[in-house]
């Protein structure tokens, strides 16, 4: 069975839950990222026009998910930059993750991209990162 959706949103109190799916971790790790970036504007009406490229390294799974997320929210931060496509590697060396991965869009433009709800952190809370069948789902919460 394949995934049946790219991303969702759980409720959550005062946060909101992301969970990407994806036929391998990776496309999970990316279909997350949408749908994070789905919360500060419509990703559809975003132009991959631009790219910008993550590195990083972690421990472990969690750590390369929080990492990967919250470089890509730098990006917003620091730049204004909105994406909406993403391609993500990870690498397992010496037991630890490198994250090779790269995001393309545009910088946000209020006359083209609605205003959503602006994402402020990327969280370790009620993270998970598990095999569900043939998909593979990642999930966490992002402070807004």
């Amino acid at each position: 069975m394949a995934c049946e959706k790219e991303f969702e949103y759980l409720p959550h109190t005062a946060d909101i839950i992301v969970v990407g799916y994806g036929k391998t971790l990776e496309e999970a790790f990316a279909n997350a990222a949408k749908g994070v970036f789905n919360i500060i504007t419509d990703v559809k009406k975003v132009e991959p026009k631009e790219c910008r490229e993550v590195v990083d390294e972690a421990d472990d799974l969690e750590q390369a998910l929080y990492k990967w997320i919250d470089d890509l929210l730098l990006f917003f931060d620091a730049e204004g930059m909105v994406f909406s496509k993403f391609d993500v590697k990870l690498i397992k060396t010496d037991g630890k993750y490198k994250i090779q991965g790269k995001a393309c869009g545009e910088k946000f433009n209020p006359q083209k991209h609605e205003y959503g709800t602006i994402v402020k952190a990327m969280t370790y809370a009620e993270m998970e990162i598990k095999k569900i069948n043939d998909c593979w789902m990642v999930k966490f919460v992002v402070d807004i």
